[in-house]
């Protein structure tokens, strides 16, 4: 079973005078996000620039990099058996329906963000942004700039399950369903 990791806490020290030239120190635990047991042996990573500070977390989960370069720097935290315990996606959806007694279509293609995307049971959590584009025979289509949160059944699993979005797109909209899912063949458990 491959399972979710997550960053419990995080805390970045600086100097009184932090700025260009300064460095900071990262100290956080590292959490199994569906037991919240701290989890050792992760290999925890700091990339700022051209420098790289890496550490694995103690017994108790927890890890302190020092010596970052002060300013926006990429964390990666990664142990055999758990992937991150958010993951992005690409999702297009298309519908038709009826507007003015005429035949309409709607595209949707949203990048979105899953807050537990190993949950194998119960309810998970996403949020996207996007583009939708909607259309009819005889009139002008429209374009909007799509932002939506939602929940859906399981994301982990293989088979497809509920969902239920908010969203808004050239106006509010909500929608529920039966939602497919494709995973690629790197995909395990």
């Amino acid at each position: 079973m491959i399972r979710g990791i997550a960053l419990a806490g995080l805390l970045c020290v600086l100097g009184p005078t932090a700025g260009l030239g300064q460095t900071a120190a990262v100290q956080g635990t590292v959490v199994d996000s569906a037991t919240a047991t701290p989890l050792s042996l992760v290999r925890v990573e700091i990339l700022r620039g051209a420098v790289r500070s890496v550490t694995t977390t103690d017994e108790h989960g927890r890890f302190r990099l020092s010596g970052i370069p002060t300013g926006i720097a990429s964390l990666r935290i990664t142990r055999i058996g758990y992937r991150p315990a958010g993951q992005s996606r690409v999702a297009l959806a298309v519908a038709g329906g009826i507007e003015d007694g005429r035949a309409a279509l709607r595209a949707q293609l949203t990048a979105q963000f899953l807050v537990t995307p190993a949950a194998r049971r119960g309810a998970g959590l996403y949020g996207g942004l996007g583009v939708a584009v909607t259309g009819r025979r005889g009139s002008p289509g429209g374009g909007y700039l799509a932002l939506l949160v939602g929940l859906e059944a399981a994301p982990g699993r293989r088979a497809g399950g509920w969902y239920a979005e908010l969203g808004l797109a050239g106006g509010a909209r909500i929608a529920a369903g039966w939602r497919g899912r494709w995973f690629p063949g790197w995909w395990r458990g």
